[in-house]
């Protein structure tokens, strides 16, 4: 046989090899296209009592794919990320969800919390290995005097009772990291 000949045999056989190699049987684990934000919700909250959270999150993800319009996917991610306490992946979801709705106060506070997580916790960092001056350190004096201004709070971190003004408060403990919670502005109140 030539090779003008064999050419549409072979072309025939990759394609049956192709084709058969092909399936369209589900994957295991794999997550299936939701109907609705309603249904792929109550699969969430399925998920989430099952303690598969990761489950979770792909099922949100979908949603999210799916309904490009819909915010409630963007903002139970970035409330299961803040809970988890990856602000970083908060702030992008929530930052999604803001896309959507630019007035979600949740979305605003999950950005506005995450990111001042985030900053305290270089604070803390710079300020331990006593890199902590000049500019850096001025920007965050002016950054925590409008916090204060716009929180109407004489201090940002509240002493307890217990102790006195000349007793010294250990630097660790003013620029800690607050814990994390589902309540954004828990630590802040």
């Amino acid at each position: 046989m030539t090779f003008q000949r064999l050419m549409p045999l072979a072309s025939i056989a990759c394609c049956v090899l192709l084709t058969a190699c092909a399936s369209t049987a589900p994957v295991a684990g794999a997550v299936k296209p939701v109907q609705t934000v309603a249904a792929a919700l109550a699969e969430v909250d399925a998920a989430v009592m099952a303690g598969q959270n990761d489950k979770a999150y792909t099922i949100l993800k979908t949603a999210g794919a799916s309904f490009p319009t819909e915010k409630t996917p963007w903002v139970r991610m970035a409330q299961m990320r803040f809970d988890a306490a990856d602000y970083g992946e908060a702030i992008v979801n929530a930052l999604e969800a803001l896309e959507r709705d630019p007035d979600d106060t949740l979305a605003n506070s999950i950005v506005a919390v995450s990111g001042l997580r985030v900053t305290s916790k270089a604070l803390a960092d710079l300020s331990q290995k006593n890199n902590l001056t000049g500019n850096v350190r001025t920007e965050a004096q002016e950054l925590a005097k409008l916090l204060r201004a716009n929180l109407n709070e004489s201090e940002l971190v509240t002493r307890p009772a217990s102790v006195r003004p000349k007793d010294a408060v250990p630097k660790k403990a003013i620029a800690a990291p607050a814990r994390a919670s589902s309540d954004p502005f828990g630590t802040l109140k």
